[in-house]
């Protein structure tokens, strides 16, 4: 796996002499220490192996396949992939670079004392996910149609995560599917996505995203974007609300469709529009000159391209100017409403203080007396009146 390892003889000494070293010093309270390590195909994986306490004991090495890969400072197996890190009497740390799926497995770090210690460590190796891949779409969709997407990636270890995304949100029904490669080590994941598709899909992006943790969390993606064909729709927009005799009327067919429908009919009352000269059509407006009432009438849009057809009326009521000026003038309905009221107000004020003065009556004195009528003149007559008032019947007149 890691190449080839040094003479069986050489180790044998080496182990030799390291146990002999280690009677003289006496170890038995050391104990190698590892960790497990995990990385990603291709990368590179860092083994270390520690003793806190250490009286000059040899430190040791060996793969899967018990092939010592160091003694010490010495490199015991010929692979260019393995290099030494550190080497003294308190660590043993080594490299192994370009990592592949067959270096994955547990690896040992002896400490030879007497007895020996050893201390395991587990390398993992992450199989990275492969681009993955829509397929099943073929262009153009006909509205209404059910379209199957599949989404595939291989050689993720362990297997791959597949989301599906259409317009940033996550379909969740969906199928999965895992299946061992041949090497038995990675696997090939495929998900796939049903559904019916409308005029609202064309233009839209669908995505599949794998997720995996060889993938630093940058996860790969695959972008299908949709073509949906589908039949018109069509809409009349006029120039004005209230066309009017005389006047220009401009009627814009408003068309969508995929394919663009080009281009659009006009008709008139179900025929042919009757007046070429003033009935003028520009690619999708139809263009009327000086109204007049003859113009009335139902006006048709239609427009076609190679799924279908679809059309739009418009009823067209030319309006006589003097009318609507009428009608944008004065209410004077409005106007003799309001003078009523005020009349009637009136009316009621008179009423109401000629019933108040009938309740307060009031009296005065007049200077007439008897026989004023036969003085001579009317000083002597006022005279008279005067002398005799004192007795002179009052004359009470009342007012209303």
């Amino acid at each position: 796996m890691m190449g080839k390892h040094i003479s069986h003889s050489c180790i044998i000494r080496l182990h030799q002499a390291a146990a002999s070293k280690s009677k003289v010093k006496g170890s038995q309270g050391q104990f190698p220490l590892t960790q497990n390590v995990t990385v990603v195909e291709g990368g590179t994986a860092i083994l270390t192996c520690r003793v806190d306490q250490n009286d000059n004991t040899s430190l040791q090495w060996s793969n899967p396949a018990q092939q010592t890969l160091y003694f010490d400072d010495k490199k015991a197996l010929r692979d260019n992939r393995i290099e030494l890190v550190r080497a003294s009497w308190h660590e043993l740390s080594i490299s192994v670079s370009d990592v592949s799926l067959s270096d994955e497995g547990q690896y040992t770090c002896s400490l030879f004392t007497m007895p020996v210690k050893t201390s395991k460590a587990y390398l993992t190796v992450l199989g990275v996910p492969e681009k993955p891949q829509i397929s099943g779409f073929s262009s153009p969709v006909m509205e209404g149609d059910l379209m199957q997407l599949t989404c595939k990636t291989s050689g993720s270890k362990p297997a791959a995560d597949i989301r599906w995304f259409k317009n940033d949100k996550e379909i969740k029904d969906v199928k999965y599917l895992k299946e061992e490669d041949a090497n038995r080590k990675t696997f090939t994941v495929s998900s796939t996505l049903d559904f019916r598709v409308d005029r609202s899909d064309d233009g839209v992006a669908v995505i599949c995203r794998v997720d995996h943790e060889s993938l630093n969390a940058t996860p790969q993606v695959a972008m299908q974007v949709l073509e949906i064909h589908y039949t018109p729709s069509v809409k009349i927009i006029p120039s004005t609300p209230f066309p009017q005799e005389g006047q220009a009327l401009t009627l814009t067919c408003e068309s969508k469709g995929k394919p663009l429908p080009e281009p659009v009919l006009w008709t008139k009352d179900g025929a042919e529009l009757p007046d070429p000269d003033r009935m003028v059509v520009s690619g999708r407006e139809l263009n009327i000159l000086f109204l007049n009432k003859t113009d009335n009438g139902t006006y048709r849009c239609e427009a076609t391209n190679t799924i279908g057809q679809s059309s739009a009326e418009y009823v067209l009521i030319v309006h006589d100017p003097n009318s609507l000026a009428g009608q944008n003038g004065p209410d004077h309905a409005l106007i003799g409403g309001i003078v009523a009221v005020v009349v009637f107000v009136t009316l009621c004020s008179i009423f109401l203080l000629g019933r108040y003065l009938a309740r307060h009556k009031g009296t005065y004195l007049t200077n007439e007396a008897k026989g004023a009528e036969d003085a001579p003149d009317a000083d002597t007559a006022i005279i008279n009146a005067e002398g005799s008032q004192v007795n002179a019947e009052e004359k009470k007149e009342y007012f209303i």
